[in-house]
């Protein structure tokens, strides 16, 4: 009795989520995708960030990684 509710409203869900990615792509969501990744990090720190690493996220890795004997 339940699989004739939850199957509808399975597929009618699938078919809202399509719909709404269609949607995105016809407006131009996926347009830019790296440009709004950029846009958050300030110009002067552009050229620092390219291509490197940044150590400032897990500074402590090396220090855990000895205290386990990796």
């Amino acid at each position: 009795m339940s699989l004739l509710l939850l199957i509808p409203l399975s597929i009618g869900l699938g078919l809202l989520g399509l719909c709404a990615f269609i949607w995105a792509l016809r407006n131009g969501q996926f347009d830019d995708p790296d440009g709004a990744a950029w846009r958050v990090i300030p110009p002067d720190q552009e050229n620092e960030t390219e291509g490197k690493p940044d150590g400032k996220l897990a500074p402590d890795t090396e220090d855990d990684n000895a205290r386990r004997g990796v």
